[in-house]
């Protein structure tokens, strides 16, 4: 019965079908690819936003906007992800709720730049209706930046923005007071400092997907031009930290939990199916030294067998590790001022400060900028994270 049980166990631990190094292999490099472009498309934007090189960070946040729109309801590899034998990172990435954010938030800066608030706009409502989540786990949203920027395009396009004011002062709250919309500012200054929030695995089978942020020195920013004459103050109004462990301020405990009690009561039971078929196959032996009828012991410690055997396989076919894939050149704080400058060069620095209002000095630098002529607004991106 032991040999048996052994040969069994052999036979279910062989995994079927296996494929050599040829076709499958390079099928299964190319859906890695293709599973992890959208993070790609991502990590180039920013450095290249922050490189100066626009043209480029468009093109990859467009095609991130583009797969992340079509992989939300209709993928099928995410639909296989979502099953019981698909590990997470299976999936095609299209990132957590605040890396899909940073996605339309940076296209509105970008879209600004170029001349077209209405579609800035559109980028930062946007983000706020996926920070709010879909309708089945709706959230309020709690972006400051998303709903003050909304506010401001609409006031620059002859509108209203005062509900989405009043949104973004709710947010803020009393420590972050913002300022009034100023129709005839022709310069807005988007600052971000500080490393994002990392992503890592835990919980008995790495299945709690938790965010680890290590606060940043600089808590916020200031901007000085005109050789210290004007100072432009550049508080951090959003937190991708915070971000990132909530949903609609309630602190999350942790993503993917659900996959672990699967595996966990799988494992159980099929150590109590094993233990059982032990147990009857002791019985019939001594039935047998007994001169007693062992077959149906012999039989139930057999069934026994084969269900804790099948179980194990199921149990280790089960991956609940979470997808700790990444954007991790994500800043951790943001912060926006919109002033009036007469056209022409302007030059100056961006210093950043600690938690008492120190400059930390080897984090500032000396910036330049143009501010256009005519109608048309001046976008100056500013970054203390290096592209």
């Amino acid at each position: 019965m032991a040999s048996a049980l052994c040969l069994l166990l052999a036979a279910c631990a062989t995994p079927p079908g296996e494929t050599g190094a040829g076709d499958g292999a390079t099928r299964g490099m190319a859906e890695g690819v293709e599973r992890d472009r959208v993070l790609h498309a991502c990590r180039e934007a920013s450095a290249a936003l922050r490189a100066g090189r626009h043209d480029v960070a468009k093109a990859r946040l467009d095609e991130a906007i583009a797969r992340i729109g079509g992989l939300i309801t209709d993928d099928a590899s995410a639909a296989r992800a979502r099953g019981l034998f698909a590990s997470e990172d299976s999936k095609v990435f299209i990132g957590e709720p605040y890396e899909r954010v940073m996605v339309y938030y940076y296209r509105g800066l970008l879209y600004w730049r170029d001349g077209e608030p209405d579609n800035a706009r559109a980028c930062f409502r946007s983000g706020s209706f996926i920070d709010a989540g879909a309708a089945e786990e709706k959230h309020d949203a709690d972006y400051v930046l998303l709903d003050y920027l909304e506010g401001l395009a609409t006031v620059k396009l002859q509108g209203d923005g005062a509900e989405a004011l009043a949104r973004a002062r709710t947010h803020a709250g009393e420590r972050r007071p913002l300022p009034d919309y100023n129709p005839s500012a022709n310069v807005l200054v988007f600052a971000e400092y500080g490393r994002g929030p990392r992503k890592y695995a835990a919980g008995p089978y790495g299945d709690q997907l938790r965010f680890h942020v290590e606060d940043s020195p600089s808590r916020s920013a200031r901007l000085v031009l005109e050789g210290g004459r004007k100072v432009v103050p550049l508080p951090a109004y959003d937190d991708l930290g915070y971000q990132a462990v909530t949903r609609g301020r309630r602190v999350m405990d942790h993503i993917l939990g659900r996959k672990a009690v699967f595996k966990a009561g799988v494992d159980a039971a099929s150590d109590v199916a094993l233990a059982g078929a032990v147990i009857a196959s002791d019985e019939a032996r001594r039935r047998e030294k007994r001169g007693r009828d062992g077959d149906d012991a012999e039989v139930a410690a057999l069934g026994l067998g084969v269900l804790g055997a099948i179980g194990k396989v199921v149990s280790a076919a089960t991956r609940p590790e979470a997808d700790i894939r990444q954007w991790g050149n994500l800043p951790q704080r943001l912060s926006f001022a919109a002033l009036r400058l007469s056209p022409g060069n302007h030059a100056g620095r961006i210093e950043f400060l600690d938690q008492q209002g120190q400059v930390l000095t080897a984090r500032s630098r000396p910036i330049s900028f143009e501010v256009a002529e005519g109608g048309r607004d001046t976008v100056v991106i500013l970054s203390e994270l290096t592209p």
